[in-house]
């Protein structure tokens, strides 16, 4: 692969966002020419991830990097090294060189790991097969949801209609009945404005209860005749039973207390002559 070395190290050294940056040690092979054996060395470099590909720098205020890594059919794994916290980058390729590095720690290692391992294009590749698969069928699902609603609302409409043609599910005020001084009481739930006539579920016409009885005077309940200087017991009430209105009872038995105080009244003017 040929690179363009002006352009690469214009986009190393540009204010584009890195993916990843820091210091690790790069593990040197040296080779001795007149020897049989070769030194291992490791020289503290600043690495910066940008893509898929990898600069390394001799210091961090470089403004030239001192080499490059593409990360194309490579693997990154941990290795077993004299020094603690390294891993290598290995490709495909047979006689492809290898990259140890050392990180400063455990997380830094675990950190690096994971931003090298996705820098790959084939690894970017799977993620949006990934993501076009996700995408397909939340397309799919949305298109069965548009579709639905007209069955739940109809099927919500039609529960409906069944609950409130059944008489059983119907709300329990219109059913209850109240007591008062053992006699029944008129229910809002089956009665609407003065003058209607309350109606069964049936539709005919229901009788209302008994009206209450009208109170008397403690004299006239201990001698069973009403008492001196008061009036009559009244007649009683001229509003048909078939008729239940509230203000025509009221202004009934209302005539009642009237005449109490009237009577009441006449007696104060006389005990003043």
């Amino acid at each position: 692969m040929k690179l363009n070395e002006r352009s690469v190290a214009h986009y190393a050294t540009c204010d584009s966002p890195a993916d990843h940056a820091g210091f690790l040690r790069k593990r040197v092979e040296r080779h001795h020419h007149h020897a049989h054996h070769h030194g291992t060395s490791y020289q503290r470099r600043w690495f910066v991830l940008k893509g898929n590909l990898l600069f390394y720098f001799e210091e961090r205020e470089s403004r030239e990097p001192m080499g490059l890594v593409v990360l194309e059919g490579c693997t990154v794994e941990l290795c077993e090294a004299a020094e603690e916290f390294a891993f290598a980058i290995r490709f495909d390729d047979a006689g492809a060189r290898a990259y140890v590095l050392v990180a400063d720690g455990q997380a830094a290692m675990e950190a690096w790991v994971k931003a090298l391992s996705r820098a790959s294009f084939d690894y970017m590749r799977l993620v949006v097969r990934e993501l076009e698969k996700q995408l397909e069928e939340a397309c799919k699902s949305l298109a069965a949801c548009r579709k639905s609603p007209r069955r739940s609302s109809s099927s919500s409409s039609s529960g409906r209609k069944r609950h409130l043609s059944n008489p059983a599910l119907q709300p329990l005020q219109e059913k209850s009945t109240t007591l008062e001084n053992g006699y029944s009481t008129w229910s809002s739930g089956g009665c609407v404005a003065s003058g209607a006539i309350c109606t069964d579920h049936d539709g005919g016409q229901t009788k209302p209860p008994p009206l209450p009885p009208r109170r008397r005077s403690a004299a006239s309940r201990a001698t069973g005749s009403p008492a001196p200087g008061l009036s009559p017991a009244m007649p009683e009430s001229p509003v048909p039973p078939e008729t239940i209105c509230f203000s025509k009872l009221h202004n009934w038995y209302g005539q009642e207390i009237a005449v109490l105080r009237r009577e009441w009244q006449e007696r104060q003017k006389r005990g003043h002559l």
